[in-house]
C-alpha cells in the first residue's frame, strides 16, 4: 500500500506552496505584502486566502496519517448487524455505522502482523503489536483515538459498560475488544496451534476480571 507522506514531509512540500512573499498582515481594509511593502485588497486577497485554506487543509490531512499510516476507508462487508469472519478477515456488517466499519477494516490490516510486547505503543505504525497496541490501531483507524493507548489508559477510556457496537475489555496487563460481535484479541484463543498475535476470534471470552468500556454513542 502506498504510504502517505508524514507531517514533516508535508510541511516541506507546503513550504513551496506558501512562499515567504505570501506572508500577510490583516487589517479592516486589506492586507500588507511584506515582500513588496504595499497594501492590496480585492481578488488578490481572496486568492491568497484561498491558497492558505487549501494548504492548511492539506497539512491537516498529512497530520492525520500518523507516521505514514493509511487507515482504510472501505473494505469487505456482510449483510446485517453482525460481523462475519472469512479466512481471518472480518467482514463489517452493512448496517453498522461507518465508524465501526472503519475499526474493523483497520484491524484487518494486522492479521499477518506478529505479536510484540510494547508493539504499537509509540506509533500506530509498527512491525508488531501487543494487545493494547492492536486495539489502539483499530480505534485509531475509526478516528476514535488520536494516539495509541496502554491497557491502563483504556481503563479510563470512553464510558463505562458495554457498547452497542464496540466494547473494550481491559485490566492492567491485557486488553481485548468485541466489535460487532467478533473478538479482537492477541491470545491464542480459538486453537492451541495459534501463537500470540493480533487476530479476530469467534469464541466468546468471559469478561471476569476486566472492566468494560465503550466509545460514546457506540
Amino acid at each position: 500500500m502506498t504510504k502517505f507522506p508524514g507531517p514533516r514531509i508535508c510541511v516541506r512540500r507546503l513550504s513551496s506552496f506558501i512562499r515567504a512573499s505570501d506572508l500577510i498582515r490583516h487589517s479592516s481594509f486589506g492586507f500588507r505584502d511584506f515582500a513588496n511593502g504595499c497594501w492590496h485588497t480585492g481578488s488578490s486577497f481572496r486568492t491568497l486566502m484561498g491558497r492558505f485554506v487549501v494548504a492548511v487543509f492539506a497539512l491537516a490531512i498529512c497530520a492525520s496519517r500518523t507516521n505514514g499510516v493509511i487507515f482504510p476507508e472501505s473494505g469487505p462487508t456482510t449483510p446485517g448487524s453482525q460481523a462475519a469472519l472469512c479466512g481471518g478477515i472480518a467482514l463489517a456488517p452493512a448496517h453498522a455505522p461507518l465508524t465501526v466499519k472503519r475499526a474493523i477494516w483497520a484491524a484487518n490490516q494486522l492479521h499477518s502482523k506478529p505479536y510484540r510486547y510494547g508493539g504499537g505503543h509509540a506509533s500506530f505504525d509498527d512491525g508488531g503489536y501487543d494487545c493494547s497496541g492492536t486495539i489502539s490501531y483499530a480505534l485509531g483507524g475509526a478516528g476514535l483515538i488520536s494516539s495509541p493507548m496502554s491497557s491502563s489508559d483504556f481503563r479510563r477510556y470512553g464510558q463505562r459498560g458495554q457498547g452497542r457496537w464496540i466494547t473494550v475489555y481491559t485490566r492492567n496487563g491485557h486488553t481485548f475488544a468485541v466489535i460487532a460481535g467478533l473478538r479482537l484479541d492477541t491470545t491464542p484463543g480459538d486453537s492451541s496451534r495459534y501463537r500470540w498475535a493480533p487476530r479476530w476470534q469467534r469464541i466468546f471470552r468471559g469478561p471476569a476480571g476486566f472492566e468494560a468500556r465503550h466509545p460514546a454513542g457506540l
